[in-house]
C-alpha cells in the first residue's frame, strides 16, 4: 500500500502520520515535547530533541513493511527560524515567538523604513515584535553580528524539517507570506529593507509548494507548509464558490481566499492581516482571541454556578432562552467594532442569570457579536456564499445556529475533518506520489439554517 508520511509540529504536541492514497490514516505517532530555554532563559522549543523524535520516526515509518513509503511533507507553527551554518548545524536556539522584542531596537526599524503605519500597510503585517519573524533576523544581526555572519540558511521550521532529509534549503510562500515583515505585498517580492540589511543571501530560494525533491531514489520531500495555509488547502481543492473558513481553538482565524483588496492601516489594528496560501495568492484573515476568552469565562461560570468545569459541552442551543436574553440584556450590534478589544460578557453581573444555561447562551450571544465584526472585516466587498467552521466551535449549537442567524443569506456549515493541516501537506504534493484522483468527500459538512 503506498503511503505518505506527514509530520504536523505543534508548539506542544509533535505528531506524525502516514496517510494512504484515499487519505485515510494508516499509522500515527504524537509525543509532548518539553521546552528548553534561550540563552536568556525564556522558554523555546528544543530543537535537538524536536531533530531526534523526527528521524526516530522517520525511520519507524520507513520500517513498515505493510506500506510502501512514497513521500514525506510537514506542516508546522509558523513565525520560527532556524539558523544553520555551512555543515547545516543549527548556529542559535529555535526562539519563541513570544519573546519579548527590545522596544529600542523596534523603533530604530520602523524609523528607518517609514514607520509602523507605511509598513504595516506594504507588508499586510500587524506591529507583532517577535512573531513577525523577519523582525528575528534583524535581532540576531544587530545582537550577535558574529553569529549572523556564520549563517547559510535562514529557514522557517517547515523548511528546516525538509532540510534534515534533503540537505537543500528552500523558502516557502506560505512561511515568508504571514506576518514576518518580509513580503511587500504591493509588489509581491520581498521588501526592500532585506537587501539593504544583507539578509538576502541568507534567504534560500523560494521553492513552489507543490513541488518535491527526490531522496533515497524514489520518495518525494515536500518543502513543508505553514500550517495554518495547509488547514487551508482541503477547502480550496474541494469547493470552487468563494467561502471563508472560520478555523476555530483559541484564536478564530477568519480567512477569505476571495478577497482581494489591500489592507488598510484600520483593518491591522483590529488584527487583520494577509497571508500567502501554497499557491501564492493571497488570503485576507481576521484574528479574534475567543477561544482563549470562552475557556476563561467557562471556569468563572462553572465557580459560580458549582458546576462541573465541562458543563458548557452539555447545553444545547434553545431559541427561548435567546429570545428573553435579548427582551432582557443590552445586545451589540454588528457594526460595533469597539467591542473587538473586550468581549461584551465580561461586563455582565453573573447573578442576573437564573442558571447556567442561560448565562451560558449570553456568553455565547456576546463572542458571537465580536465573531461577526471580526469576519465582516474580511468577508467586506467579496462574493463570500459559504461560511465553514473547523475546530471547536464547529461542534458547538449555539455557536453555529447564532452564527447562520447571523448570515441568512450564506450556506454556514460545520465542517470537519482529521487532521486538517496534516491532510492539507499531503493533497499539496498530490501530484509526486499518489496516483488516485483526488476525491471530493474528504471534509464532512453539516448546514445550519436559519
Amino acid at each position: 500500500m503506498n503511503a505518505v508520511a506527514i509530520f504536523d509540529i505543534g508548539k506542544t504536541n509533535k505528531k506524525a502520520f502516514l496517510f494512504n492514497e484515499s487519505y485515510q490514516i494508516v499509522w500515527e505517532n504524537s509525543v509532548n515535547l518539553p521546552e528548553t530555554v534561550d540563552e536568556d532563559g525564556f522558554p523555546c522549543e528544543d530543537i535537538v530533541a524536536l531533530k531526534e523524535w523526527f528521524l526516530g520516526c522517520w525511520e519507524q515509518m520507513k520500517s513498515q513493511t505493510q506500506f510502501n513509503l512514497k513521500a514525506v511533507n510537514f506542516s508546522t507553527y509558523g513565525a520560527s527560524f532556524v539558523y544553520v551554518d555551512e555543515e547545516g548545524n543549527p548556529l542559535t536556539p529555535l526562539y519563541n515567538y513570544l519573546k519579548p522584542y527590545p522596544e529600542s531596537l523596534k523603533n530604530e526599524f520602523y524609523s528607518k523604513y517609514k514607520g509602523e503605519e507605511v509598513f504595516a500597510v506594504k507588508t499586510a503585517s500587524p506591529v507583532l515584535g517577535s512573531l513577525n519573524s523577519g523582525m528575528q533576523i534583524y535581532r540576531l544581526k544587530n545582537e550577535n553580528p558574529e553569529v549572523f555572519d556564520k549563517v547559510k540558511h535562514c529557514l522557517h521550521l517547515p523548511q528546516y524539517m525538509s532540510f534534515l532529509l534533503t540537505k537543500e534549503g528552500f523558502t516557502d510562500i506560505t512561511s515568508i507570506g504571514c506576518h514576518t515583515n518580509l513580503w511587500n505585498f504591493n509588489r509581491m517580492k520581498y521588501h526592500k529593507w532585506i537587501k539593504k540589511e544583507g539578509i538576502t543571501e541568507k534567504l534560500p530560494p523560494i521553492h513552489n509548494s507543490e513541488d518535491a525533491i527526490y531522496i533515497e531514489g524514489d520518495i518525494s520531500v515536500g518543502i513543508g507548509l505553514h500550517d495554518s495555509s495547509s488547514a487551508l488547502i482541503p477547502y480550496i481543492i474541494n469547493f470552487e464558490d468563494p467561502f471563508v473558513l472560520l478555523s476555530t481553538g483559541t484564536w478564530v482565524i477568519t480567512m477569505n481566499p476571495f478577497n482581494a483588496k489591500k489592507l488598510t492601516f484600520d483593518e491591522l489594528q483590529n488584527d487583520c492581516l494577509c497571508f500567502l496560501h501554497y499557491k501564492g495568492k493571497p488570503v485576507k484573515a481576521s484574528r479574534l482571541f475567543a477561544g482563549n476568552e470562552h475557556e476563561i469565562q467557562s471556569v468563572k461560570l462553572a465557580k459560580h454556578f458549582d458546576a462541573p468545569i465541562d458543563s458548557y459541552k452539555h447545553v444545547l442551543y434553545d431559541k427561548d432562552i435567546i429570545t428573553k436574553l435579548r427582551t432582557k440584556f443590552k445586545q451589540y450590534t454588528k457594526g460595533d467594532s469597539a467591542i473587538l478589544k473586550d468581549c461584551p460578557f465580561n461586563e455582565r453581573v453573573l447573578s442576573d442569570f437564573e442558571n447556567y444555561d442561560e448565562a451560558y447562551h449570553q456568553l455565547m450571544l456576546d463572542l458571537i457579536a465580536q465573531q461577526i465584526v471580526s469576519t465582516n472585516l474580511v468577508i467586506h466587498n467579496s462574493p463570500v456564499k459559504k461560511v465553514f467552521v473547523d475546530g471547536g466551535f464547529s461542534k458547538n449549537s449555539i455557536y453555529m445556529n447564532l452564527l447562520a442567524e447571523a448570515y441568512p443569506t450564506m450556506e454556514v456549515y460545520a465542517a470537519s475533518m482529521a487532521q486538517a493541516s496534516s491532510l492539507g501537506a499531503a493533497l499539496a504534493i498530490h501530484d509526486n506520489w499518489n496516483t488516485k484522483p483526488i476525491q471530493n468527500d474528504l471534509i464532512d459538512l453539516k448546514f445550519y439554517k436559519h
